[in-house]
């Protein structure tokens, strides 16, 4: 028989939903089917606003965005039902990520939000779903990220090989695999994915990303900038560490130069640049040790940024497409595994990678029409 779980994502890069129905069946994983819904320009520019550092929001419009983005995500296990002729009362449950509208692991009062009303999606599509994944961790004293690191070990761990999975997405994050399954995994965001060079293109050009990196491609990357910007203050906290988009924004651009004195071009090299040598820099400090780098996430289509990673790095950088999960899919299948984690009864986040104090099940249960426990 067949155990069948859903994964809903929709990360920094705020382009849209990703949704994957996964087989764990024999603690195997298999993707069954795949769908990807795109945001409307509209709903984009709308949570584009309402997470905006410091932005003023009503709490109408904040409710009125949860609601909506419920309604999607529904939508989109719906859709990947009918495109997979599988029904939904063959679903254990559904895992949703949410859309991150603030992340502050580091503030006084510590907290994560994310938006897209669970109760929705599990009324909607009539399948149990589990939400809320980071809070949490957050309550454990850790920083409700990264949680991806515990299914990258369980899928990409190899007994004779060392391995770095880097996920790049609006913010880039490793997983540090020692090939010794008794070592300790590491894993923490590195800093900016894509989304400053999304942003930057976005200003410049009026296009949502640099298509395979053709437009950083073009420009000079401008070293002496690049080393001021590295001089940040996240570069150099030790993990564990998280960050977002809302630190990692045009401002933060803009407080360390005028960025409107150089050519454009010559700045989205450099911001590729800065997401390529931080990555880089991250896995030379904290896994040496590494002999392959498996790239997942939106940014494996920019092929100029895996040119300077594989530059600046000392071992093969290769897609996980190689290894049997598509780049583009891994996130959306994490959350179907840490649903079927709490479902069971089980941590999902990794202390050691978020800093919390206890392995916790993470989580809550959103009741479908046909609840079942799958507690062993």
């Amino acid at each position: 028989m067949p155990e069948l779980y859903i994964g809903l994502m929709s990360g920094t890069s705020l382009d849209g939903i990703d949704a994957a129905l996964v087989d764990f069946k024999d603690n195997k994983v298999e993707l069954i089917e795949f769908e990807y819904l795109p945001f409307s320009d509209e709903i984009q520019s709308t949570i584009q606003r309402l997470s905006k550092p410091d932005a003023l929001i009503s709490l109408k419009e904040y409710g009125t965005m949860d609601t909506r983005l419920g309604v999607l995500f529904a939508e989109s296990v719906n859709t990947l039902l009918a495109k997979a002729d599988i029904p939904a009362s063959a679903v254990n449950a559904i895992g949703s990520h949410g859309l991150t509208i603030y992340h502050a692991p580091e503030i006084k009062r510590p907290f994560s939000l994310q938006i897209g009303d669970p109760n929705i999606i599990a009324e909607l599509t009539g399948i149990t779903t589990v939400a809320d994944f980071r809070r949490r961790d957050i309550a454990a004293k850790g920083q409700g990220a990264p949680l991806v690191p515990a299914f990258h070990q369980a899928v990409f761990h190899h007994p004779n090989e060392h391995r770095c999975i880097v996920n790049v997405g609006g913010i880039a994050n490793i997983t540090v695999l020692p090939k010794q399954l008794s070592a300790q995994v590491i894993g923490f965001d590195t800093g900016p994915g894509n989304t400053l060079m999304d942003l930057w293109i976005k200003l410049h050009r009026n296009l949502s990303y640099d298509k395979n990196g053709a437009w950083g491609k073009s420009g000079n990357i401008d070293h002496d900038l690049v080393a001021l910007l590295k001089q940040d203050a996240y570069f150099n906290t030790a993990p564990p560490k998280s960050t977002g988009k809302e630190y990692f924004s045009l401002p933060w651009v803009y407080q360390y130069f005028d960025a409107f004195s150089y050519n454009a071009e010559d700045i989205q090299a450099s911001l590729c640049f800065l997401t390529a040598i931080t990555i880089c820099d991250a896995i030379k400090k904290y896994a040496p040790a590494t002999e392959r780098i498996l790239i997942c996430g939106g940014g494996i289509h920019n092929g100029y940024l895996l040119e300077l990673i594989q530059q600046h790095i000392g071992c093969p950088v290769e897609s996980t497409e190689k290894y049997h999960l598509h780049p583009d899919h891994v996130e959306a299948m994490a959350f179907a595994w840490l649903a079927r984690q709490t479902m069971n009864n089980l941590p999902g986040n990794l202390k050691e990678v978020t800093g919390a104090i206890n392995s916790v099940i993470l989580g809550g249960i959103y009741q479908g029409h046909s609840f079942r426990s799958c507690s062993r």
